[in-house]
């Protein structure tokens, strides 16, 4: 191969390169966020707590913060969710409200809602702020404050 080849290899490879993929558009991300929580209420009325927890980093670095208590890392906070809804009648049905989605920048978002449960003899709810980071192209919770409204 001569130089002028080389070159033009060289160059087509640094092209190829510089080349991304367009990131998505805010609306996108908003739309992809939603659904995160949309699956984590469908898992939670399923009875499925690990399914609702797939909405979280799986990390030792995921913060839950609730009832005065911070939790840190996926697996405690799985077992804070088994332990404390550990029958269908304790869980009842969840549905989220008043969502707003604020992308911070293109791989991260802040979420802030009411939940409320509908359960056979009450009826708690509250409000929630969680942070969300897109990460290996896919949006988790790596942050959940959760208030009761008693």
């Amino acid at each position: 191969m001569n130089w002028r080849g080389g070159l033009a290899g060289a160059g087509l490879i640094l092209v190829t390169a510089c080349v991304s993929t367009p990131a998505p558009s805010p609306e996108a991300d908003i739309a992809a966020i939603a659904g995160v929580l949309d699956a984590q209420a469908a898992a939670w009325n399923a009875g499925d707590i690990p399914g609702f927890m797939a909405g979280y980093h799986q990390s030792e670095d995921l913060r839950f913060a609730s009832g005065g208590t911070v939790v840190r890392g996926w697996q405690p906070t799985l077992e804070r969710y088994l332990a404390r809804y550990d029958s269908a009648a304790k869980m009842g049905k969840l549905d989220f409200t008043d969502l707003e989605i604020l992308p911070l920048g293109p791989d991260a978002a802040v979420i802030h809602g009411r939940w409320h449960l509908t359960r056979a003899n009450d009826a708690p709810h509250g409000l929630f702020t969680l942070i969300a980071r897109r990460i290996e192209g896919k949006w988790q919770i790596v942050s959940d404050t959760t208030t009761s409204a008693d």
